[in-house]
């Protein structure tokens, strides 16, 4: 029993599809923080060597415009402000496709894991993460040592990366000075796209490593003990007292229901006690006659009193009787191979209404055969 009450304390159980709705509803969803600094930074360096040559000549253009103006100018602080606002648009115009493609890359580097979510539940203060004793807690936990074993190693790769990137482009770096404007400027943005790609690169092959990692302890945390996928299952589901009276009433119902075609059958199955089948048949409707209604015990008793309350004609057939029970359900066509056994029953039926309005002798009661299977 004590066995028991650890097993059910600790989260052994996988999540129920509501926990991980809920989660996402509270903005809870596997995020890696590396992959999305990995996307915007290739992103940027890809964006920098196709549009660098371009993005270059106009902010070349844009400081030699910023710089030629007459000397009686300087003192017209109202012109100096316009043509400042002036030039800061045209940079901005400038750098927008590069801008935009930065943007486009942090909207669709949430898709690759966790997917886009909004929660006001996760805007609203947790005062509780303020406690410092929780907080060292968190700090001297499995979870603070994987991220900080994460922190430095980043710390590690990016450095290492950005050593042997300025190493190797050191004298690029100080021969810009020495060039012209707009090549300067061009040259300048190739070697930070070279720069960053190495960056990305680094910061991707990181990645590669953070993804499964956050996914597992995301995972983990979603976890559930017995107890609590118990709790969920009655709360979505309701007691089994509840579900037992819904599943009595259903039941109640369809019984009514079933019972209130007995009325309109055209005749009822016996065997004779213990089962009671009620077929209805339209010619107009149906290829071959309906069950509507069918028991035992009880509610074949039942059927009997309403079929002989509403002078329906009852035969017994021990055999028919139930062969129909096993085999059809309610509203369905009667068997193939019991097409032959149904059709004496029915011929007889009619033979006997024939008989109560004169129009023919009383039938002698049909022998029913049924086939062994």
């Amino acid at each position: 029993m004590a066995e028991n009450d650890n097993l059910a304390g600790e989260r052994t159980e996988s999540p129920s599809q509501k926990r991980l709705d809920d989660a996402r509803k509270a903005g809870r969803v596997p995020r890696s923080r590396d992959l999305g600094t990995a996307v915007v930074v290739l992103t940027g360096a890809v964006a920098l060597r196709l549009l660098g040559q371009g993005v270059g000549e106009r902010l070349a253009g844009i400081m030699r415009d910023g710089l030629s103006f007459d000397h009686t100018q300087i003192g017209d602080g109202t012109l100096m402000l316009s043509r400042l606002a002036h030039a800061a648009a045209q940079g901005l115009m400038a750098a927008a496709p590069l801008l935009g493609l930065l943007v486009v890359a942090a909207l669709l580097a949430p898709l690759a894991i966790g997917g886009w979510t909004f929660s006001a539940t996760a805007l609203v203060p947790d005062f509780s993460r303020l406690n410092p004793v929780a907080g060292l807690g968190r700090v001297f936990s499995l979870r603070g040592f994987i991220e900080l074993s994460k922190a430095l190693a980043r710390f590690v790769v990016v450095a290492l990366v950005a050593v042997m990137v300025l190493r190797h482009q050191f004298r690029s770096f100080a021969g810009l000075g020495t060039e012209p404007a707009v090549s300067g400027i061009a040259h300048a943005l190739s070697l930070i796209s070279t720069a960053f790609i190495a960056l990305g690169g680094a910061l991707a092959a990181i990645a590669l490593v953070d993804v499964p990692l956050a996914i597992w302890q995301y995972n983990q945390a979603m976890r559930m003990t017995r107890q609590e996928l118990r709790d969920e299952h009655k709360e979505t589901e309701g007691s089994p007292e509840s579900r037992s009276r819904v599943r009595r009433v259903q039941q109640q119902l369809a019984r009514r229901r079933m019972m209130s075609k007995v009325p309109k059958a055209d005749v009822v199955v016996t065997n004779p006690t213990h089962f009671a089948v009620a077929l209805q048949y339209d010619d107009k409707r149906h290829r071959a006659p309906v069950v509507v209604a069918k028991g035992v015990e009880l509610i074949a008793l039942r059927i009997r009193e309403i079929a002989e309350e509403h002078q329906v004609p009852i035969v017994e057939a021990p055999p028919l009787a139930r062969a129909l029970h096993a085999h059809c359900d309610l509203g369905d066509e009667i068997p193939t191979r019991l097409y032959a056994a149904v059709a004496k029953v029915l011929t007889y039926v009619y033979q006997l209404r024939a008989s109560r309005r004169g129009a023919a002798v009383r039938p002698a009661a049909p022998h029913i055969e049924v086939p062994e299977e």
